[in-house]
């Protein structure tokens, strides 16, 4: 029994002691783990605190709780921890914290000059736990918000040099050469050629630029990007520069630039110069187009170029609208929505050029507007001409096979026609028009005419039905019509009229075209004066020169037709540069800009989605606030006549 109790107190005592030497081993362990932990806390937080750069740790609304040298430097000479960082950099606040913890966002952001890319991050507290007693967070706090800002002013520099150094290519052609040759001496003809070259190399030397004359009225020249802004800030000064070139030539020497810009090669760059410069011309010369990838911007062109008189280029589209009429069993022909005298006349001429050679034709035609309803009910009353010449845009597809041509008349722009949808399923599509050309243009064409010169379409149509075929024969319906788009698009002879307006007057006439039957057809009805002559009566002038009206109009038939009509009235107006009259009508507002020559009032039209010509355009809003599209057109004259636009 000793024995036991013996033994069971010497067990006790080794427990005892193995228990005193593992307590106190475990104490020493725990000393040295606690200051390692302490010592690690310190040295992270003179990490963060020494950091280069800059870092802080906010809280969830954005509030600074700590914040390293490094930003305290960029943002504060002496820290002060309790701001918001919204208040240094207003991008960087809460909407772009993220909510959840793991979740970084960047963004790139700018202060005093610098440029800095921000990187935000969420973390939760165990993340901070061993700096919680050197940054003093509150226990309670679950979430924060740290933010890393890397300085890229220096980045960005080198990108901006890199991207300023690289080549552009560009063209200059001088885009009426013949008819500036013809109209001086032929001894100075070879000055004037001089001339013009010295003003080109001596514009390109301005920007460090290589100049090549390709050909005796093209030149190539390759300019570094960097330069771009400052030709564009001088208003590409050439332009003006050539027409001051005169030793006795009548007409002033006009030139049209294109240029291609954001093109990872040379080759892209060069085409995307051709692409401008044919664009230019299309659009009549005397202006610079640049093509930057998809977008497409022009410069210039606010004079009304002078028509040429030669008829070659009408007899060549003449001939190869014949060939590829002929190549087809069918011809569709379509104009723009809502359609006008012009388009219809057109359409009219192109249906007469397909059964001179005996081809199936159809003209699509949806509304019927109120100058278009009488020419079309005399072509709907006479034997002479099928009931399916005219179709809705909703039986196209029931007929449009692969012998199918489509020609579009009096538009260039896919969403203007009567059925953009015939566009995409034709297999040989063909233009016709004397509009400039916007960006969006009628794209796979085999045939495209784009007369800017021309009055209106019935003027180009007219003048190449007299080369489609020796015996061609037009009704007097026909010529009626097509007339009657002449005279609407150059109200009555007044706007836009050459020797060749005349002349394709003079052949319609020939063919049986009524005047004075047009001339009634356009008469007003009294309702429609009564109107009109409350849209010019309500007219505002703004800056002294600009009319502009508007017409909310109560169930009046074709009322953008009124709103026309009154924009020319209010031309009448002595002082009146430009009139707009804004007319509401099914979901959209429609405007209808009109100018003599002082102002281009197809530039303005074009900065709010529109276009046309140079003293007749017009737009749409894409809704009914009055108010807005008024304020909108305002704000547009402002900015360009601040601009030096108009």
């Amino acid at each position: 029994m000793k024995i036991e109790i013996i033994v069971c107190g010497l067990l006790v005592i080794c427990v005892a002691v193995l228990l005193f030497i593992y307590m106190r081993k475990h104490s020493l362990k725990s000393k040295k783990l606690g200051s390692r932990w302490d010592q690690y806390g310190f040295i992270h937080n003179a990490l963060l605190t020494e950091m280069p750069i800059p870092y802080a740790v906010m809280a969830e609304d954005g509030k600074i709780l700590w914040a390293n040298d490094q930003f305290v430097s960029v943002f504060e000479k002496e820290q002060r921890n309790e701001r918001y960082l919204s208040s240094y950099i207003h991008e960087l606040n809460r909407s772009v914290f993220p909510k959840e913890e793991g979740v970084k966002a960047e963004l790139e952001v700018s202060y005093e000059g610098r440029d800095y890319k921000a990187t935000v991050m969420c973390v939760s507290l165990k993340n901070l736990y061993a700096l919680e007693g050197s940054f003093g967070f509150a226990k309670d706090r679950e979430l924060f918000v740290t933010i890393t800002l890397e300085d890229i002013t220096d980045l960005h520099w080198y990108m901006r040099e890199n991207e300023g150094q690289k080549l552009v290519s560009g063209l200059i052609y001088f885009d009426n050469y013949d008819e500036v040759m013809e109209s001086v001496e032929e001894v100075r003809q070879s000055l004037l050629i001089a001339l013009i070259d010295r003003k080109v190399n001596q514009y390109l030397a301005n920007f460090d630029g290589l100049v090549k004359k390709m050909e005796k009225d093209k030149y190539f020249f390759v300019v570094k990007k960097q330069y771009f802004k400052e030709m564009v800030k001088g208003k590409f000064a050439v332009l003006e520069d050539a027409k001051s070139v005169n030793i006795g030539n009548t007409m002033p020497v006009t030139l049209s630039i294109g240029m291609g810009l954001s093109s990872e090669t040379y080759a892209q760059s060069y085409n995307n110069a051709r692409v401008a410069i044919d664009l230019a011309l299309a659009r009549g010369g005397d202006q610079a187009v640049v093509k930057d990838g998809k977008n497409i911007k022009y410069y210039g062109g606010k004079r009304e170029q002078i028509a040429k008189n030669t008829r070659v280029k009408a007899r060549v589209k003449a001939e190869a609208l014949r060939e590829f009429i002929m190549s087809k069993d069918q011809i569709i022909v379509m104009g723009h929505r809502m359609a006008d005298s012009d388009s219809f006349g057109a359409a009219v001429g192109i249906y007469r050029a397909a059964q001179t050679m005996q081809k199936k034709a159809h003209i699509v035609i949806d509304e019927i507007t109120t100058s278009v309803r009488p020419f079309y009910e005399d072509f709907c009353k006479s034997s002479h001409y099928p009931e399916d010449m005219f179709i809705k845009p909703s039986e196209v597809h029931n007929i449009t096979n692969d012998n199918t041509m489509v020609v579009v008349v009096d538009t260039n722009r896919p969403e203007l026609t009567e059925c953009p949808e015939l566009l995409k399923i034709a297999k040989m599509i063909v233009v016709f028009d004397h509009h400039r050309q916007a960006n969006d243009v009628i794209e796979n064409t085999v045939l495209s005419y784009i007369e800017p010169y021309a009055s209106s379409a019935c003027e180009m149509v007219a003048e190449m039905l007299q080369y489609i075929s020796d015996d061609i024969k037009i009704t007097a319906l026909e010529a009626n019509s097509m007339f009657a788009g002449i005279m609407i698009d150059t109200n009555n002879f007044m706007n836009r009229t050459g020797v060749r307006t005349f002349e394709a007057a003079a052949f319609l006439k020939r063919c049986g075209a009524d005047i004075v039957h047009v001339r009634k057809v356009f008469r007003d009805d009294l309702d429609w004066y009564r109107e009109r002559s409350k849209v010019v009566s309500s007219a505002e002038i703004f800056r002294e020169e600009y009319a502009i009206a508007r017409f909310e109009n109560e169930g009046v038939d074709s009322p953008t037709i009124i709103g026309a009509q009154a924009a020319n009235e209010l031309l009448n107006i002595n002082g009146i540069k430009a009139s707009f009259v804004l007319t509401e009508y099914f979901g959209k507002i429609y405007v209808s800009a009109r100018a003599i020559d002082e102002v281009n009032v197809q530039i303005i039209m074009e900065r709010l989605g529109g276009g046309g010509h140079i003293n007749t355009a017009g737009t749409q809003f894409q809704h009914t606030d009055m108010d807005e599209a008024v304020s909108a057109l305002k704000e547009t004259i402002d900015t360009m006549i601040a601009e030096g636009d108009i």
